[in-house]
């Protein structure tokens, strides 16, 4: 069976695009499945945490995935990150440096995937220049997305990961992908409440939600993550069921997209032309202010 992607950029219109695609494909088994992408004349790296998941949840249920037809400049895109090589290609190096890795993590990988963020996203030069704790609290809010992805999704198929890095835009770009149960699911079985997935994506952005156990505080991560993309210029979506959410020019945007998406993604874009230095309030000297 033949499928065809259309071209993939960091955005609502092709979210939806693997969305259908995962909607497509979703009954397949022990079938050869064909990604036609003759006419995915782009791929937005970071967009290969999404795609990526599908594409595993096919191998999973014992499909043969091939990736066919590839344009040359989006094969050398996803040669460089290393994402074609589970599909038989080889990696290209990626000698400029621009490429934050297609990774897939297990459940229990916390140790590597706070390696591969320390590595390859926080140690990055285009990183604008953060004081040491809140560069702390950075780190802990971009690991609590894998946290989540863990103790909310209830996937056993893992979490994945990608990023690009574009100096033409000043833009570095980097999205966190599961195969879980999504957002909306999640608080209905854990709160007892009925959200559409636009709406529980607002909730469990919101400070002090959680579906977590215990007396432990919710939302900290992903209002840090926010607060920080209001002042760069940046900007923060997650997708999860049919829900899509977008944090940009402090304005928040939700839309649905037209299949649900198998699980939840939180992708960020952090403009890297920013020089501001930034610090946590309560670490600026009284002093400094005169």
């Amino acid at each position: 069976m033949r499928f065809f992607l259309p071209k993939i950029h960091h955005d609502h219109t092709s979210f939806d695009a693997l969305a259908r695609l995962y909607a497509e494909t979703k009954e397949l088994n022990f079938n050869k499945v064909e990604i036609d992408l003759r006419e995915t004349y782009w791929f937005d790296a970071d967009m290969c945490a999404a795609f990526g998941a599908i594409l595993y949840s096919l191998g999973d249920r014992l499909n043969k995935v091939n990736i066919i037809h590839i344009p040359q400049e989006v094969e050398t895109i996803l040669s460089k990150n290393g994402f074609l090589s589970h599909y038989g290609r080889l990696t290209i190096p990626d000698r400029w440096g621009t490429t934050i890795p297609y990774q897939r993590f297990d459940v229990e990988d916390d140790h590597f995937f706070a390696n591969y963020i320390e590595d390859e996203l926080l140690h990055r030069d285009e990183i604008p220049d953060m004081s040491r704790e809140l560069l702390k609290k950075f780190r802990e809010s971009i690991f609590e997305i894998f946290s989540n992805a863990v103790l909310h999704s209830r996937t056993d198929l893992g979490i994945f990961s990608c990023g690009q890095f574009f100096p033409k835009k000043d833009q570095l770009d980097f999205t966190v992908a599961d195969l879980g149960v999504g957002i909306q699911k999640n608080i209905k079985d854990c709160t007892g409440e009925k959200y559409t997935p636009e709406e529980a994506i607002i909730w469990a952005t919101e400070e002090g939600h959680t579906t977590k156990e215990g007396n432990l505080p919710g939302g900290l991560g992903l209002k840090l993550l926010i607060d920080f993309i209001d002042l760069n210029g940046g900007c923060i979506q997650i997708v999860s069921d049919a829900g899509y959410w977008q944090r940009k020019n402090r304005t928040t945007k939700t839309e649905r997209l037209s299949c649900p998406f198998p699980g939840t993604v939180v992708s960020i874009e952090i403009k890297t032309s920013d020089t501001n230095t930034y610090t946590l309030t309560h670490e600026i000297d009284a002093e400094d202010i005169f």
